[in-house]
Order: structure tokens, then sequence, then C-alpha cells
């Protein structure tokens, strides 16, 4: 698909990825671009600065995600391509609270469901559509020091591929996001983590690898191709690529618990 004459809607749009996306769309020629995030300051300076519409909007209310969706089918009669890219990470394991998972589930996860629930009906009724979920490459093989970012991203890939597999044949194209470290807000401070390993790649980079799957329709996009080396070796060796995740675990994890 060609962002030149789309209707796009963003949501984590005020920074990070999804404001390096949202400005690259506008700089292909995208018709209009939606930007979505709970930040309603950085989210109105974003938009002013590279001419986007500015959605205040909670991912994690399902209530407010209708609303985006609605009110961007109302104004422009379509939405071309969803993308479905805030989420947020937590440190720990078990121990980490009810209300710890549950954010990050509402956020990494049923905000992608929301937002599908809201969009296909619209998307299937024309016959033509294209939702992109940021996932990350621990959805794919996993994250040393974070459980909840692990099984959320997990769940995110999962509910991509079912997406993709469930209505392909009706006109609905799906890719998903996968890098490793992006240098954003979220890797601030660790950039010397586990997943900065192979580099910690800049947004606007990100979004080269972003442009060129969405012409192909590539379902699975892997900005840092070091991923699909790991993911084979992953499924052709479970047991050995445990037992280096382990060591990775040895350098980088947390026993402090229990």
């Amino acid at each position: 698909m060609e962002v030149t004459g789309k209707v796009i809607v963003v949501t984590g749009g005020a920074s990070g990825i999804g404001r390096a996306m949202a400005t690259r769309f506008i700089k292909e020629g995208a018709e209009q671009v939606v930007i979505a995030d709970l930040n309603e300051q950085a989210l109105a300076e974003v938009a002013r600065e590279i001419g986007a519409l500015a959605m205040v909007t909670d991912v994690a209310d399902e209530a407010a995600v209708t609303r985006l969706i609605a009110t961007t089918e109302k104004d422009f009669g379509r939405i071309d391509l969803l993308c479905n890219n805030a989420g947020i990470g937590l440190s720990g394991g078990p121990e980490v609270s009810n209300d710890g998972w549950e954010k990050i589930w509402q956020i990494n996860v049923m905000a992608h469901v929301y937002a599908a629930r809201a969009a296909l009906p619209g998307m299937i009724a024309r016959g033509e559509g294209y939702i992109l979920n940021t996932a990350s490459a621990a959805g794919l093989l996993s994250q040393v020091g974070s459980a909840p970012y692990a099984v959320t991203k997990h769940a995110a890939v999962g509910f991509a591929e079912w997406l993709a597999l469930s209505y392909g044949a009706r006109g609905l194209k799906v890719s998903v996001l996968c890098p490793q470290a992006v240098r954003t807000a979220m890797t601030a401070g660790n950039e010397g983590g586990v997943a900065s390993q192979d580099g910690l790649m800049e947004p606007e980079v990100l979004c080269d690898a972003v442009i060129k799957a969405l012409k192909a329709e590539d379902f699975l996009i892997l900005p840092h191709e070091e991923v699909l080396g790991y993911m084979r070796n992953k499924t052709s060796d479970y047991n050995r690529w445990i037992r280096g995740m382990q060591r990775l675990h040895a350098t980088y994890g947390d026993d402090s618990w229990p």
C-alpha cells in the first residue's frame, strides 16, 4: 500500500515511533493523518508542528478508542491505515501487581482489540483497509527482565496474526511491527540494555522499514534484520535458544525476587 492520498490514524502519536511514523506519512503525501495520545499538550504541539489532526485518546478506554475511529470515519469518510502504536513497558515478573499487569494488558493488547472492533466493520464493508499493529521483537522472542512486556507483546503478535488469517480474504491487510530497541522515551536511561545489543535505532530509520513493508504488504516488519535469525534459531532448536536466553538473563536479569 502506498500511503499517498490515504487517511491514516496513529495512536501513541505524540512521541517516539508514533510521532516519527505520522511525520513520515505526511511527508509521503497522506491525505490526512490523525494522531491520538493521552498527553494532550505534547499531542497538540506535535500536531501543529507536522500538520496532523490531534485527538486526545486513552487507548485503554474502549469508548475513547471507538470515538477516535467513529469521528475519523465521519469526518473523512474512511480509515485507510490504522496504526495501533501506543504501548508501555513494565519491569518485573510474577511479583508485578495485578494493577500493573492489567494496565499493560489493556494498553499493549486490548487497545488493539478495541481499535479492530471499531474499525473492521467499515474496512470489511469497503472490501479494503490496512491495520498496522506495533508489537516488539519481544513478541517473537522474549524480554529479559519483564514478563508483562514479553507476554503482552506475544499476545499483540498473536492478535495481528489472527486478524490477517481471518480477514485477509475479505480485503484486510495486516502488518505487525517488531523492532528491538529504538531511541524513544521508553529506552531513555537504559541505552545499554539487552534489547540494545544490536544497536539503538532512530525512529526515523525505523520508518524506512515501515514504508517499505507497507508497499510490499508484508505481514512482519523487522527493522532490526538480526531478529529474523534469532527467530530461526529459536524454532530450529528451542532448548538451545532457552539456554542462550538464560545466559542473557544472567547478565541483564534481576534475581531479587523471590
